[in-house]
């Protein structure tokens, strides 16, 4: 399954871009960034068997394991792409909220755009350490 992170802003060089860089060479499935301007731009179709989900304050805050089990399902499901959107500094509209098929939150804390992005990417590369029994993560 295609781990999609389509992203609003330009990471550029920077201490975030150089970590989403290390945990997305580290993730032993596919994975594609597409990047957005701030505003505008169009998001792109969202191909069949894909799940969308959208980083937001106002969703869901799971652990790492259940995020695995998330993928784990998804891939076992048949969905060949999930779609993480993360939004520019004012987040998502509320069309995007309601067209996404999940919404993950890092928790009620805000957090820059630029920083979600290297979140995302390492909790990717520590769910999949998860399926894959890589001793990455530690419970407890």
């Amino acid at each position: 399954m295609l781990l999609h992170i389509i992203a609003r802003g330009k990471i550029g060089r920077s201490s975030e871009a150089e970590m989403v860089e290390r945990y997305l060479k580290r993730i032993g499935w596919p994975t594609k960034v597409t990047e957005l301007p701030d505003r505008g731009g169009t998001i792109p179709i969202a191909p069949p068997a894909s799940v969308t989900i959208a980083l937001d304050e106002r969703g869901e805050a799971v652990s790492s394991m259940a995020l695995a089990k998330k993928l784990e399902a998804w891939r076992d499901g048949g969905k060949r792409e999930a779609r993480f959107l993360i939004g520019a500094a004012d987040g998502h509209d509320e069309a995007h909220r309601a067209e996404a098929d999940w919404l993950l939150s890092f928790g009620p804390a805000t957090w820059p755009h630029m920083m979600a992005r290297a979140m995302l990417a390492e909790q990717l590369f520590r769910a999949t350490s998860i399926l894959a029994n890589h001793p990455y993560h530690r419970e407890g």
